[in-house]
């Protein structure tokens, strides 16, 4: 089975990897593999938990299966990973994934999505999402988000974006990426401040609520 080898390739070089010397100002995270396969996860925590590596990262998600798949498998894995080290997803995610993953106790994240999205005219509101390229936003003299405190949404209309998007213009861009990126921030903000008040689940459905009801596919 072609996952059984990864895990079983995987294991070997991380036993390798702690033998080496690093820096002191460097972290070597295990990479826990597993596929799709519960069984497989908890099998490669219990070989790696005890190679002392500094953090636990969950490879192999957000590689083309379907979201409620990777969340299942997050849900039910992350809580098994050691809890006194930094648990990180790797290559994840959609603002849908994070409040999902934090809640299963994930603390790290990275993602081309809020940049690489910019660029490509997609970006992040606190309902989902918009494409600044369509006709309906030719006009708009709102922001991006109304909900956003970031330096676009205060300066700039959805219609400047929009014009500089289709003008190829270097500074929609630069503009954009600093939105997601804000959003991004902004979420992951929201998200510390509700788990220190005892409020995550709460949060988590509300902020998965607005998402499901604002998404914007080709509005």
């Amino acid at each position: 089975d072609s996952i059984v080898a990864a895990l079983e390739r995987t294991t070997r070089w991380a036993g390798r990897c702690v033998t080496q010397p690093r820096p002191a100002h460097q972290a070597r995270f295990g990479i826990i593999q597993g596929g799709l396969d519960l069984e497989l996860r908890e099998r490669h925590i219990a070989e790696l938990s005890p190679l002392g590596f500094d953090g636990f990262a969950l490879g192999g998600l957000s590689v083309g299966e379907a979201p409620p798949e990777m969340h299942r498998v997050v849900r039910a894995v992350a809580p098994k990973m050691p809890s006194d080290r930094p648990r990180y997803l790797m290559g994840v995610g959609r603002p849908e994934d994070l409040i999902v993953a934090i809640g299963a106790g994930i603390d790290m994240f990275d993602c081309v999505m809020p940049t690489r999205h910019a660029r490509n005219g997609q970006l992040f509101t606190r309902t989902g999402r918009i494409v600044i390229s369509n006709a309906a936003h030719r006009e708009a003299d709102e922001p991006i988000d109304a909900d956003c405190d970031c330096a676009v949404c205060r300066r700039f209309s959805r219609a400047y974006l929009r014009h500089l998007y289709v003008s190829k213009e270097i500074l929609y861009s630069r503009l954009a990426t600093y939105h997601n990126l804000h959003a991004f921030i902004s979420l992951i903000h929201r998200a510390r401040a509700a788990i220190a008040e005892g409020r995550y689940a709460s949060f988590a459905a509300a902020e998965l609520a607005a998402r499901g009801a604002g998404e914007e596919a080709s509005r």
